[in-house]
């Protein structure tokens, strides 16, 4: 696919420079010159009026809520990035109910910052962002989620460290090294003809669909997942399977992988476990959802795969 590496989180070519990441003495020498970003509750602090992830210098006071060592993301123009996470910071402006949500819609400000700079949601501004600040603010809310769910080490249970500015965690016990986790997700742009296949899971927002998608099982390739996964949520078959663009997304810790496939058959039998519905759109109804003229269909969220990849198939873009 010609235009694979433009989707959202697709990678801006960061000098993530790994070899930095063992030298402890390089690094804190370069963290003294260094700048950082910000995240709360896997928040990043964006700029509105900028559009941008908010930098500040390495001896910020915002830095002195953080209870953890940063993660050094990389070199940029010879300057050192690192990440903070400040979730123990209690944000007097916190909303439990609006985080809770589906989609969580609430801003979080901490004191001394312009009203315009905020802790928001990664999924409302991934599609405003560059390609630089997406794949930053991505790494780091990916790494630090999975150091919070990753405490303990899986070979023997006991409580592991960081090590490696946040790259790996160490056993102390029985020395077990443990990386960060990605799992592979396959998403299927099924077509036949003029229309597409999408689905919706139970409790999502009235009126959104997307593509039809699932998590790879061992012993598996992505060919053989892209059938399963679309022949047990709808009942429809696949042909030849072929590879289109992949994403990383930090929800909490996948990579999406971009398929295209020609069913095979067009009768739709869901299964009620997995997905709540599943309907063939046309080109047209899909359209008129992207400029909300489509009241049974909600348009893609921006900044998604399912969104890149429809709309390179609306385009006819997608070779």
């Amino acid at each position: 696919m010609r235009h694979a590496e433009t989707v959202t989180f697709g990678g801006s070519g960061l000098n993530r420079a790994a070899e930095l990441r063992e030298d402890s003495i390089a690094l804190a020498a370069l963290q003294k010159a260094g700048e950082a970003i910000v995240l709360w509750r896997g928040k990043p602090l964006f700029d509105y009026e900028n559009k941008c992830l908010v930098r500040v210098p390495s001896d910020h006071p915002i830095l002195e809520e953080a209870t953890k060592e940063p993660t050094f993301l990389g070199l940029e123009d010879g300057i050192a990035l690192f990440a903070y996470d400040i979730s123990t910071w209690q944000a007097p402006d916190t909303d439990p109910q609006a985080m809770a949500q589906f989609f969580d819609l609430s801003q979080n400000h901490f004191p001394g910052f312009p009203t315009s700079q905020v802790f928001t949601e990664l999924r409302a501004i991934m599609a405003q962002m560059t390609p630089r600040d997406a794949e930053l603010a991505a790494t780091a809310r990916g790494l630090f989620e999975w150091h919070r769910i990753h405490g303990f080490c899986a070979r023997c249970g006991a409580k592991s460290i960081p090590s490696h500015a946040g790259w790996q965690r160490i056993c102390p016990d029985c020395g077990a090294f443990h990386f960060p986790r990605t799992d592979p997700v396959v998403i299927v742009l099924a077509t036949n003809g003029n229309s597409v296949l999408m689905g919706r899971s139970h409790g999502w927002p009235e009126g959104m669909y997307s593509l039809l998608a699932g998590f790879m099982e061992p012993g598996e390739t992505i060919e053989a997942a892209a059938r399963r996964e679309v022949f047990e949520e709808s009942g429809i078959r696949l042909g030849e399977v072929s590879y289109l663009s992949s994403q990383p997304w930090a929800f909490p810790a996948s990579l999406m992988i971009g398929c295209a496939a020609n069913a095979l058959n067009t009768d739709i039998t869901i299964d009620p476990k997995e997905i709540e519905d599943a309907r063939w759109f046309t080109r047209e109804e899909v359209l008129a959802a992207t400029v909300s003229e489509n009241p049974a269909l909600k348009p893609a969220r921006k900044g998604s795969i399912a969104q890149f990849l429809i709309h390179n198939w609306l385009s006819d873009t997608l070779s």
